[in-house]
């Protein structure tokens, strides 16, 4: 809905893995942009304007949009408009304050507080989706067919018709609304569970980022002794993790059988702008390529490192012929910047801003937030990047993704508050070719044979991270909150439910540890977006499909590339792809994007002969 203005919820990336000491001046976040201090009088002025900007377009406008001429109405869009602004400044204040320390107590209440006052002051302005979405068909078109600066505005409104069918009465919306907070009051203990979790290995305590990133290290005793002390804590702190589940997928259960959705995925799709039969054709396709991609790669992996079945802790670890070295932060930025500026120097340009202004919070810190995420903030401001950097080469491609995500932001921002936001299919385009573009730049410079071939193996690897794994993640999603809807689930209900997934998606070349079935419990984007993980195949595809004409045809594409990021979220998948030849409805297009894996994976098994 147009009126919901909460604390951001970035997708935190739990791929993300890190590693290593020594690694130069990390930045941290500069968020003086936004506001000087929490006590600052610039954050009152704007909690006061909002209180009464949001009582006078009520006053002005409710029961009034049936009656309002385009002229009119687009002064109100824009009003609109500002109000979203004020209230997103506030919470990306006080959210991305939260998430650098989410077990501070302080910063926890100050959110909380901000988030209620927020959630009190924009109650009033709940009549303006419910009455658009009363408006006649033929009233709303010629409405915006009037005015050529509100039509520019029609994609947003035509993304909150898309719910007409779904709305409740005004009560009923004006109630789930102020009922917001109470959801989010479950995001955040899941979020201060993890971030207050103690590792214990090999005598050091840790976090859960310095503990996942165990796995990935060349020694395979210690790659062990990570996982299981994982699976000790999940196992130890499952019923906590089980509840915050149960509760939202009975929530969800509960709002979709009020509104009538035909599906527990029809919400995010909606706000995707993708139809179901798209997403359904990418995890059909994906699925029935898993013996062509992981399989077949973890089966040359096993083979690499000499075992005769791979366990869990094996499926990130190091190519026996991979150097263990520690990535500074001067070369991991040397290395995007370049690979950036590579591909245009606009890009580079885009990106300078986020490592010299306080753009980008890179440390592990205790109490801060795991994973990785960009987010835009509002559009009269700029991005923050926040990373878990401790020197792993993965951790300079986590760099390039959410670089990516930040020039994105930065290019879309030119649209306005209500045009910026690109759906999350489209979401990941920019960060997914971020990586592509320092991936690219690495292979071209290899030294030799041997380097390729870890440089391959590592992409191939982030790639089914990203296309297998996330949709590995989407089917468990789908059975947990199918299974929900028969009554409350156990925690052995939701571990049997993640382990029907794992061993069709990774191939026979694994074992399961004992204590592997609860690794579902820290993966994030469950509870803060459900059904949010297919975008990451959704992007990966879709960037395979764009270098791949990049390739075959660079001329020119540079400024059409621009193009897409800049058009923000005010065009369908279609019409932005439309330039480059390619077409997501097309049940072929999905193949092009995986034909890439393949033949990456073909490569590697070539050099083994």
């Amino acid at each position: 809905m147009l009126t919901a203005i909460s604390l951001p919820r970035p997708v935190l990336d739990a791929n993300a893995t890190a590693g290593g000491r020594d690694l130069g001046d990390l930045p941290e976040w500069d968020l003086s942009d936004l506001y000087p201090s929490q006590d600052a009088p610039e954050l009152k002025r704007d909690l006061d304007w909002l209180e009464d900007a949001c009582s006078r377009f009520a006053q002005d406008y409710e029961g009034k949009l049936d009656t309002l001429d385009a002229a009119a109405f687009l002064e109100m869009v824009q009003r609109h408009e500002k109000i979203e602004t004020v209230g997103g400044r506030l919470m990306s204040f006080a959210g991305l304050r939260y998430y650098q320390n989410t077990t501070d107590a302080e910063r926890a209440k100050f959110l909380s507080d901000l988030q209620e006052k927020v959630t009190n002051y924009t109650t009033p302005l709940v009549f303006f989706s419910l009455e658009l979405n009363r408006m006649a068909d033929d009233r709303y078109e010629s409405l915006f067919a009037a005015n050529d600066e509100l039509a520019r505005y029609k994609p947003a409104f035509d993304r909150v018709r898309a719910m007409k069918p779904y709305q409740l009465s005004d009560e009923l919306e004006h109630f789930l609304h102020d009922l917001g907070v109470v959801g989010d009051a479950w995001m955040k203990l899941f979020d201060e569970t993890i971030a207050g979790l103690v590792f214990t290995i090999d005598g050091e305590e840790m976090s859960i980022e310095s503990a996942l990133n165990q796995l990935t290290e060349q020694d395979r005793a210690k790659r062990e002794a990570a996982a299981r002390e994982l699976a000790r804590v999940f196992t130890g702190n499952v019923r906590t993790f089980a509840r915050v589940h149960n509760t939202q997928a009975k929530e969800k259960e509960i709002l979709d059988r009020w509104r009538g959705m035909p599906s527990a995925q029809m919400a995010r799709h909606l706000s995707n702008d993708v139809e179901p039969e798209v997403v359904q054709a990418l995890r059909d396709a994906v699925v029935d390529a898993y013996p062509r991609l992981s399989h077949r790669y973890y089966e040359l992996k096993r083979k690499w490192l000499g075992l005769d079945t791979m366990q869990v802790w094996d499926r990130n670890a190091p190519l026996p012929m991979e150097t263990d070295r520690i990535v500074d932060w001067d070369e991991a930025r040397e290395t995007v910047m370049n690979a950036y500026s590579g591909f245009d120097p606009r890009m580079s340009e885009i990106a300078e801003p986020f490592f010299t202004k306080g753009w980008i919070d890179a440390g592990v810190k205790p109490g801060k937030a795991p994973g990785a995420f960009a987010h835009p903030t509002v559009t009269e401001v700029h991005p923050y990047v926040m990373l878990n950097y401790l020197g792993k080469p993965r951790d300079v491609m986590t760099l390039a993704h959410e670089l990516g995500h930040g020039v994105h932001q930065v290019l879309a921002a030119g649209q306005g508050e209500m045009l910026a936001s690109t759906p999350l299919t489209l979401a990941e385009t920019a960060s997914v070719f971020g990586e592509m573009l320092t991936f690219r730049r690495l292979l071209d410079h290899a030294k030799d044979k041997q380097e390729r071939k870890v440089l391959l193996a590592g992409k191939v690897e982030d790639m089914i991270n990203t296309v297998v794994r996330q949709i590995a993640f989407y089917d468990f999603e789908c059975k947990l909150h199918e299974a929900r809807r028969g009554g409350e689930l156990t925690p052995d209900d939701i571990n049997a439910l993640w382990m029907s997934v794992q061993a069709e998606s990774l191939g026979p070349a694994f074992e399961f540890m004992e204590g592997y079935e609860t690794f579902w419990a820290y993966v994030p984007h469950f509870v803060h977006s459900p059904f949010y993980v297919y975008a990451y195949a959704f992007g990966d595809g879709l960037v395979n499909a764009l270098y791949a004409v990049y390739e075959e045809n660079p001329d020119g594409f540079q400024d059409k590339y621009f193009d897409m990021l800049k058009a923000g979220g005010s065009k369908h998948h279609k019409a932005l792809l439309a330039p480059f030849g390619l077409d997501a409805t097309d049940p072929t297009f999905w193949q092009k994007g995986l034909s890439m894996i393949e033949g990456f994976i073909d490569e590697l098994e070539a050099m083994e002969e």
